[in-house]
């Protein structure tokens, strides 16, 4: 879900006209949470362009609650008394762009905040019971003030604002437990299934779950899938206990097992029912998460109570809205290790290069903090930076500069940079890809050492020292450190207090350092990457010193210039990305 973005035009400005934003949110509205006190939802209609803005083109009443399904709406709110007609009036002060989806549920507050909410079970059961929550009566928790979460309480998306418009923007619900419950806890029958590939700390979330449900809120049947979401219908099932789970946090790895793929929405929910299940948690990656949304959908079309909570799991810390993915700390800390071993055996002999290939599909997370925390690398190559090897500024030009300054370097490179490069000359980038649909990866890693290699014989007449290190396996079974597992344990809490308050097809992470529930279609819509026109990847590129290879589109367009036939292919060549020029496969 992309954002959705609202702006509060001065009263007076007339006809209503704004730029035009991307915004693909929308959902149910409610009329008694208006812009502004008293004020009220008023505007519906179709929306015209009118050179770079858009306009109300018609105008409709619409009543508090309307379900708003698959059109791009504008949104207006007014002040009490004054009647909109068709044409637009001068005291129209808020003009929102929607375009709602199935899944919306969008709430709008005083002051322009907009919350993107989730589901809940009275969405298609609005006669379900409440029940005290057992908390109240916890002695561990029975001197905290103020300890339950207000269904008021929401947490912004966007903690720094212009002072103009604090208040507006998106909003979550925030995590936590509530008052009232809707479940008895000895009617709870809880899953936990783990999917994906193993991160540092999947074990700490799943005791934290089973510890939690069982301490906090007194429930007593828990059980653990195995073999990911096939495991639903072909596996057994595991009774989960807090004896049983007791020291799991200490190793790596998960105890359910794991796999990718086997979705298959009607087997599990069936299994789901049959079971009596009515609690589920679903710890994986983006791909994981779809198919907790799937499942949820299909449980609230069959009108089942059946709540569905996403742990959000990437080691790559990969996952757009929250703060960081569980796992991403631990992998960062081990990577350190490889790092301290490379620049070790760099520095013992002469021109020796240590480079280690770190986690980071499609985003340079790991490699870019790795690389900040060590201060012994000389050069990062993550996937949102294309490199180039020949020419002016280019890798191979460094590694020699480097090289007779030094006498040694340490590079480090995520295993999705370069992928392009390498498919120039080796294979094609889609040609495979594994069991969740994920594009298979070439080896950076290796293809990099013989790159480096081959160029400082053919150029230097000199060899190259080169050790290669990859610890991407070691790196994601070990356990998780202390910090990762004071995070995993207020994930799963954040997720049981959030099941038995009735909300479901959420994700549960921070934001701004707040726990939120978030949609889950907000969080896999894309994926996080490193932003290299922010400040955190200029203080890498000033700590290593290594060439600006955002800057290599201006460097090929330069060399096709001095190249007017770079784009005539003759048999048995090709035209190397890197270069622009001819090498013969």
């Amino acid at each position: 879900m992309a954002c959705l973005s609202c702006r509060v035009l001065p009263e007076g400005a007339g006809a209503g006209l704004w730029r035009e934003q991307d915004c693909r949110s929308g959902g149910i509205l409610s009329s008694s949470s208006s812009p502004k006190t008293g004020w009220r939802l008023v505007g519906r209609g179709e929306i015209a362009k009118e050179n770079n803005n858009r306009r109300l083109r018609s105008s409709s009443w619409i009543r508090g609650g309307d379900f708003l399904k698959n059109e791009r709406l504008c949104v207006v709110a007014a002040p009490p008394g004054l009647a909109l007609s068709k044409q637009h009036s001068s005291k129209v002060v808020m003009i929102m762009s929607v375009k709602a989806t199935e899944t919306s549920k969008i709430l709008i507050g005083s002051g322009g905040a907009v919350l993107e909410d989730v589901p809940h079970l009275t969405d298609w059961l609005p006669d379900l019971p409440t029940n005290a929550n057992p908390l109240k009566h916890n002695p561990a928790y029975s001197a905290v003030r103020q300890y339950f979460v207000e269904n008021t309480d929401v947490v912004a998306k966007d903690a720094v604002v212009n002072l103009s418009t604090a208040g507006d923007g998106i909003h979550f619900r925030r995590a936590g437990p509530r008052d009232k419950i809707y479940f008895r806890p000895e009617e709870v029958k809880a899953c936990i299934v783990t999917c994906g590939g193993l991160c540092p700390g999947l074990n700490t979330v799943i005791r934290e779950i089973v510890c939690g449900l069982w301490t906090q809120y007194g429930v007593r049947e828990i059980y653990g899938i195995h073999g990911g979401y096939r495991g639903f219908y072909s596996r057994n099932t595991t009774d989960l206990t807090p004896k049983f789970v007791n020291d799991i946090h200490k190793r790596g790895g998960t105890i359910l097992g794991t796999s990718r793929g086997g979705h298959d929405t009607t087997k599990i929910v069936d299994s789901i029912q049959d079971r009596g299940i009515n609690q589920v948690y679903i710890i994986g990656g983006d791909g994981t998460q779809r198919g907790a949304n799937l499942i949820h959908e299909e449980c609230k079309r069959r009108g089942l109570k059946v709540v569905v909570a996403g742990i959000p799991k990437t080691i790559d810390n990969d996952i757009e809205i929250i703060d960081k993915s569980f796992g991403f700390d631990t992998a960062v800390e081990e990577a350190q290790r490889a790092i301290n071993a490379a620049h070790v055996e760099a520095e013992s002999i002469q021109n020796g290069i240590g480079l280690v290939k770190l986690m980071g599909r499609h985003s340079g997370h790991i490699a870019m903090h790795a690389t900040l925390g060590s201060r012994d690398v000389d050069l990062c190559l993550i996937p949102e930076v294309p490199f180039y090897l020949d020419g002016p500024g280019g890798l191979n030009e460094f590694a020699k500069q480097r090289l007779r300054e030094n006498g040694h370097m340490v590079i480090v490179v995520a295993e999705g940079a370069g992928q392009e490069l390498i498919a120039e000359s080796v294979a094609s980038l889609d040609k495979f890809s594994d069991a969740s649909g994920n594009r298979l990866l070439l080896d950076v890693g290796l293809w990099l050492c013989q790159k480096l290699k081959d160029h400082f014989v053919k150029e230097f007449k000199e060899p190259l020292n080169l050790k290669y290190i990859d610890p991407t396996y070691m790196v994601r079974a070990i356990p998780s450190n202390a910090s990762d597992n004071v995070y995993c344990t207020l994930l799963a809490h954040s997720a049981i207090h959030g099941a038995m308050a009735g909300y479901c097809g959420f994700t549960v992470g921070p934001v701004n350092n707040r726990h939120c529930y978030i949609p889950i279609s907000r969080v896999t819509a894309t994926q996080r990457q490193v932003n290299i026109a922010d400040r955190m990847w200029a203080r890498l590129v000033s700590s290593t010193n290594q060439p600006n290879f955002v800057c290599y589109n201006k460097f090929h367009q330069r060399r096709r210039r001095r190249r007017p036939d770079h784009h005539h292919h003759h048999e048995g060549q090709q035209i190397c990305w890197t270069t622009a020029s001819r090498v013969t496969p």
